[in-house]
């Protein structure tokens, strides 16, 4: 093993490049391809690693069980949706504890928060991690998409010639991948055994402690709020970043004039609007999510709705936000809660209470709503304007 807590990082480093790869070479151990693969992971040099082992497979790095300020701190970005897609480590062959020939193996997405939570539960345990490229998408979602599956497992585990490393032939799959697993096609192609571990990753002690055997409660998939919570910010925030173009409509709509577009008018006229946008942007997307099982129907679209509606019918009706216009009143009722109802349908990627077929058969029905919602809303407006410049 070599530790690399005493490698210097890169911008730190004051060795010619020949002086570095001299001081690899010197490690006997290593050598030729080795040296370049080496000096490249010195070079990034994450946190997480925090040395190296030089194996049948090649080199791999060793990852700490425990989460660096960085790791936190980039959890918490991950969940905001700031560089969500970026968020990833390089797929590959990864080592935690002390493994040998005799260690299991894990298999994981390179979602790097896919990857945090597995080695964080790994803590006290010497195993492997066997990283499948997923584009930096979750094990559940790139289950579905096919980018955690039967393929691109086998050509990882005949990449890393995982045979040579183990003794045994058994992967440890995720629960939550399953769907874009074949076991069979797997032993056929490599020769090793598929055992679907549990939902979650702080059951794995568990699970290996109890002879590779998933407990009823293992399989089961929780959905608490707090669970649903933790996903309200992505929802909340990618909902915002579009309401910008909306408000500029919103804005554009009420102030134009025969004479051209006053800010005046936009303002006065678009307010009540904009706060409508934010309420259904709120409700669409923290409050449905949040109540999810206690909205009493099953499609999600339909409780976007409910909630939209109730929260929509006692602001146009009963505050000075609306009253102004019977015409624009119409139009805030029939919009809004459509708009909920949109965004309550985007948290399905995100829920254990649906499948894929709900999803299609939900926008099938659902679609020419919003579609026939928006264009009838328009109509209103158009007529509002005109009375209000009486032509009609």
């Amino acid at each position: 093993m070599i530790n690399l807590s005493s490698v210097k990082k890169k911008e730190d480093c004051c060795c010619t490049p020949q002086k570095n790869k001299n001081f690899l070479a010197r490690t006997p151990e290593i050598t030729g391809q080795a040296v370049k693969s080496l000096s490249n992971i010195t070079r990034e040099r994450p946190e997480w690693v925090t040395g190296i082992l030089n194996t049948r497979s090649g080199l791999v790095p060793i990852v700490t069980t425990e989460w660096t300020r960085t790791d936190r701190i980039g959890q918490i970005r991950s969940r905001l949706g700031g560089y969500r897609m970026n968020y990833s480590v390089r797929p590959g062959l990864y080592a935690v504890g002390a493994p040998d020939s005799s260690s299991d193996v894990f298999i994981s997405a390179n979602y790097k928060l896919s990857f945090d939570i597995l080695r964080r539960a790994l803590r006290g345990i010497s195993g492997w991690i066997l990283v499948l490229d997923t584009r930096g998408i979750n094990v559940w979602c790139a289950a579905g998409k096919g980018t955690f599956g039967t393929d691109e497992l086998a050509r990882r585990i005949l990449g890393v010639n995982l045979a040579g490393l183990v003794s045994h032939r058994r992967i440890i799959v995720p629960q939550l991948g399953a769907a874009g697993v074949r076991a069979s096609v797997i032993k056929k192609q490599t020769g090793f055994h598929v055992h679907f571990g549990p939902v979650d990753a702080k059951d794995i002690q568990a699970y290996i402690r109890a002879g590779y055997h998933a407990t009823p409660e293992m399989r089961e998939i929780g959905f608490t709020i707090l669970r649903r919570l933790v996903l309200v910010p992505i929802e909340l925030n990618q909902a915002l970043r579009k309401s910008a173009a909306a408000a500029l409509v919103i804005l554009i709509i009420f102030g134009l004039q025969p004479s051209g577009i006053l800010f005046k008018s936009a303002w006065t006229g678009g307010r009540p609007f904009l706060l409508f946008c934010l309420i259904s942007i709120i409700t669409g997307a923290a409050i449905t999510p949040i109540l999810l099982p206690f909205i009493p129907v099953r499609s999600f679209a339909l409780k976007g709705w409910l909630a939209g509606a109730a929260a929509m019918a006692p602001l146009v009706t009963l505050t000075p936000l609306g009253g102004t216009s019977a015409l624009l009143d119409a139009a805030a009722l029939i919009f809004f809660p459509l708009m909920s109802s949109y965004l309550a349908l985007q948290f399905t990627g995100s829920t254990t209470f649906t499948t894929i077929s709900g999803v299609k058969k939900e926008l099938r029905i659902w679609l020419p709503v919003y579609i026939a919602g928006l264009a009838i809303s328009i109509v209103i407006i158009i007529l509002y304007k005109l009375q209000s410049w009486r032509i009609i």
